[in-house]
C-alpha cells in the first residue's frame, strides 16, 4: 500500500488492522464510509459486534463537494496529521488522537469518537453542553501559546513555520473568506432573494478596505500553529475534541479565536428558525454566555501561560502579553465577521441556517448573519471587550 489509490471499505479495514494498535487486529471486520464534509473519505471501522472502534480518514485529490474539476493537494493529509499531533502534545484532552499517518497514501488512523457528537448539531438541536465553551477556550490557549514566539525558541519557531507551509489550503481560505463574497463569483451560493444584500457587500468601500486588512494579516502574521477551522468540534458530557485540521498553518491567533466565536454567532442567528422567535431567546442567551466564557477562558489562560512560561526576554516584559491579547481580540472580531459572511454568501454554508425549513425565516436568518458580520468587520477596532461585542450583537438582532 505504498502508492496512492482511493480506499474502498475493505482497504480501510485492512489498514486499520495493520495500524490501529489493537492487541487483536482480527477483531476489526467491516467499514462504513461516513464522510459528510467537503474534502475527504472517512471510514468507521467496526468489530464483529458492530461497535465502531477506529477511524480511517483519507484525503481525496480534489474538493469532494465540487468534484475533480477542483484538484487539491494530497499533502494536506500530512499537514492535518502533523497539526493534530502537535496540538495533542499541548492539549491531549481536547485534541483527537492520531494513531498513525502515511503521507504517501494521504491517510491517517485515529481514535474513534462515536461517543461524542458534532457540537454544531447539538446546538441546533438545543442540546446544551455547559462545559464546551470553556474547554474550547482552554484548547485554543494551550495550542496557540505553545506554538507561538512566547514559548518556542526562534530557531524552532521558524523551522515549524516552514514545516507547516500550506499554500493550497490557505488559498481556499483566502478566497472563501476574503475574496468571493465581495465580488461576483461562480462559487458564491445564496438565494436570489438576498441579491440586494449581497450586492451591498460588493459596493461597500469601507467594508472592503477592512476585509483587505484582515486578508493581509492572514497572509503575513505567522503567530502560532492554527487549527484553521475551529468549527470542527466534537463534544460529549465533560469532553470536547478538535478534529479536521487540514487547514492548519502558522497564522494570526485571532483567526482561530474569531472563527470559533463566529460559529457560535452563526448558531445564534439561526436559532429563531429552529426554535421559533420566542423559544429561541433562552438559547441565544446561552450562546452569548458561551462567547463570554470562551474568550475569558482563552485570554486568562493565555495570560497565565505567558506569565509562567514565556521564554523570550523581551516578550516576558510585564504587561506585554496583555497588550498582545488586545491585538488578538481586535483581529478575532474582524475574522468573526468574515466567518459570518462567508457562511451566508459563499460556497460552504452551515446547517445552523441551511437546515431551517421555513424559507422566509431561513432568508431572514441569513440576512441577520450578513448584517452582523458586516458590522463586526467595520467596527472591530472600536469593540474593546467581550461585553461590548455582546452589546453590539444585541443591537443588530
Amino acid at each position: 500500500m505504498s502508492q496512492y489509490h482511493t480506499f474502498t471499505a475493505s482497504d480501510a479495514v485492512a489498514y486499520a488492522q495493520q495500524f490501529g494498535g489493537l492487541d487483536d487486529p482480527s477483531e476489526l471486520v467491516s467499514a462504513q464510509e461516513v464522510g459528510d464534509g467537503n474534502l475527504n473519505l472517512v471510514f468507521k471501522i467496526f468489530d464483529a459486534q458492530g461497535v465502531s472502534r477506529i477511524i480511517v480518514k483519507q484525503a481525496l485529490p480534489y474538493v469532494r463537494c465540487v468534484g475533480e474539476s477542483w484538484p487539491l493537494t494530497l499533502d494536506r493529509a500530512r499537514l492535518e496529521a502533523q497539526t493534530l499531533v502537535a496540538h495533542y502534545q499541548h492539549s491531549p484532552q481536547h485534541t483527537v488522537h492520531i494513531l498513525h499517518f502515511d503521507p504517501a497514501l494521504a491517510v491517517m488512523v485515529m481514535e474513534d469518537l462515536s461517543d461524542h457528537r458534532i457540537w454544531r448539531g447539538e446546538l441546533i438541536g438545543n442540546v446544551y453542553y455547559p462545559q464546551a465553551a470553556g474547554q474550547l477556550g482552554e484548547y485554543l490557549a494551550q495550542t496557540l501559546f505553545h506554538t507561538s514566539d512566547f514559548y518556542l525558541h526562534p530557531h524552532e519557531k521558524k523551522a515549524q513555520v516552514a514545516q507547516f507551509i500550506n499554500p493550497e489550503m490557505c488559498e481556499i481560505t483566502e478566497d472563501l473568506f476574503f475574496n468571493d463574497p465581495y465580488q461576483i463569483h461562480e462559487r458564491n451560493n445564496y438565494p436570489a432573494e438576498l441579491e440586494e444584500d449581497v450586492a451591498a457587500l460588493r459596493e461597500d468601500a469601507q467594508l472592503k478596505l477592512a476585509v483587505a486588512a484582515l486578508k493581509h494579516r492572514f497572509f503575513s502574521q505567522a503567530e502560532a500553529l492554527l487549527h484553521g477551522d475551529s468549527g470542527s468540534i466534537f463534544v460529549a458530557e465533560n469532553s470536547l475534541k478538535a478534529i479536521d485540521a487540514e487547514f492548519g498553518y502558522f497564522g494570526p491567533i485571532g483567526f482561530d479565536v474569531g472563527t470559533a466565536i463566529g460559529n457560535l454567532l452563526l448558531n445564534y442567528c439561526g436559532l429563531p428558525g429552529h426554535l421559533g422567535i420566542r423559544d429561541a431567546a433562552a438559547a441565544r442567551e446561552q450562546r452569548l454566555n458561551d462567547i463570554q466564557t470562551l474568550w475569558h477562558t482563552f485570554s486568562e489562560r493565555f495570560q497565565a501561560l505567558a506569565t509562567e512560561k514565556t521564554r523570550d526576554a523581551a516578550l516576558a516584559c510585564p504587561g506585554y502579553a496583555s497588550v498582545f491579547l488586545k491585538k488578538v481580540w481586535r483581529d478575532a472580531i474582524g475574522f468573526c465577521g468574515t466567518e459570518l459572511i462567508r457562511r451566508s454568501v459563499g460556497l460552504s454554508h452551515v446547517a445552523d441556517i441551511d437546515s431551517i425549513q421555513d424559507t422566509a425565516m431561513r432568508h431572514e436568518c441569513l440576512r441577520h448573519a450578513i448584517t452582523l458580520g458586516k458590522a463586526l468587520i467595520v467596527i472591530a477596532e472600536r469593540i474593546d471587550s467581550v461585553d461590548e461585542l455582546i452589546a453590539r450583537v444585541r443591537q443588530y438582532s
